[in-house]
């Protein structure tokens, strides 16, 4: 299966040091159980559009935050970069959707 978006979220925020492991992403990134991107993986299927909203939703507030203070200001524009690319791929998802129906 190709990675994900959440696959690159998982990495950046690893390689940051702001989560220790994926059990602990799926939990507190993405509020789903710790077995969530081994579940995706095992039954080769893509996460969730509310799945992925709420990782979006929680790297926009963090980057907002973040890119006001000179010690995280590059962290935070990267968490503002990939809240986008998560909004693009729920765009993109919601766009097949609608135009499978059309």
């Amino acid at each position: 299966m190709a990675k994900t978006i959440l696959d690159e979220v998982y990495g950046e925020l690893k390689a940051m040091g702001l989560t220790p492991s994926e059990r602990v992403f799926c939990m507190e990134w993405l509020g789903r159980s710790e077995c969530y991107m081994r579940t995706l993986r095992f039954e080769k299927i893509k996460p969730s559009i509310a799945t992925i909203a709420i990782c979006a939703s929680k790297l926009q507030h963090y980057g907002e935050r973040m890119v006001q203070t000179d010690k995280h200001k590059a962290a935070g524009k990267r968490f503002l970069q990939l809240s986008e690319q998560c909004h693009r791929e729920i765009n993109k998802d919601a766009e097949a959707t609608w135009l499978e129906a059309v």
